[in-house]
C-alpha cells in the first residue's frame, strides 16, 4: 500500500528511526523498509520453526504444508509441530521490541501512529511514553488512544489517502509513487 511506501520513503530519506508494526504480514518489509528500522512485534511469515526445539524450517514449505495439506508441518530434528514465526495471544513477543522501544521512545522527535485502534498493549502505549512536548501524529479514520493533546495532530480518514496528502505538502508524492510502482512491479 502507499502507506507502506511510506514507512520506505521516510526510510530512504534517513529520517525514520523506527517502525513498529502488529501485522503479521510483512508488507513493510515488501515495501523496502530495511530490517534494522522494522520491529515486527507479532512477527511474521517470512520464516518458520519448530516450536520445542525451535529448529529452523523452511518458511515456504511450512506454509505450503498447513494450506495445500492442512496440517501442522513436523519438525526434521525432533518431530515437534512447525509454526511460522509469529506471536499468538500470551506468547512473549520477540525480544526487538524489549531491546529497542526505551531507546526510540526516548530518542523521539515525532511520533507518527497509521491505521491503528490502539487497543493491544503493549504497543498500544508507545505513543504515550514519549516527552510531553514530541509531536504526535495521528493518520487514522478514527480518533483513538490519548490523542488530542496540544501537540497532536490528526488527519481524518484512510491511511494512504492522508499518506498521498502529507506527500503532497512536504513535495515528496512523486519518489512516493515511485516507492509504490517499483512493489507493485515485483508481485
Amino acid at each position: 500500500t502507499l502507506t507502506h511506501c511510506f514507512f520506505s520513503l521516510l526510510d530512504k530519506k534517513g529520517i525514520l528511526r523506527r517502525v513498529y508494526t502488529q501485522n503479521i504480514d510483512g508488507l513493510e518489509a515488501v515495501a523496502g523498509v530495511t530490517e534494522e528500522k522494522l520491529v515486527e512485534c507479532h512477527g511474521h511469515f517470512r520464516s518458520s520453526a519448530c516450536i520445542k526445539c525451535r529448529t529452523p524450517f523452511d518458511a515456504e514449505l511450512c506454509q505450503s504444508t498447513m494450506i495445500e495439506q492442512g496440517e501442522a508441518p513436523k519438525c526434521n530434528s525432533c518431530g515437534g509441530s512447525v509454526k511460522p514465526d509469529i506471536v499468538f495471544f500470551g506468547e512473549v513477543m520477540p525480544s526487538r521490541f524489549s531491546d529497542l522501544v526505551h531507546y526510540d521512545v526516548a530518542s523521539s522527535d515525532l511520533v507518527i501512529v497509521l491505521g491503528s485502534s490502539l487497543m493491544v498493549a503493549p504497543v498500544c502505549n508507545i505513543p504515550d511514553w514519549v516527552k510531553s512536548n514530541v509531536p504526535r501524529l495521528l493518520m487514522n479514520r478514527d480518533l483513538v488512544g490519548t490523542f488530542g493533546k496540544v501537540n497532536d495532530v490528526f488527519m481524518e480518514g484512510d491511511c494512504d489517502d492522508s499518506v498521498r496528502e502529507l506527500c503532497r505538502l512536504v513535495g515528496w508524492e512523486d519518489e512516493l509513487d515511485a516507492i509504490y510502482a517499483s512493489t507493485q512491479s515485483q508481485t
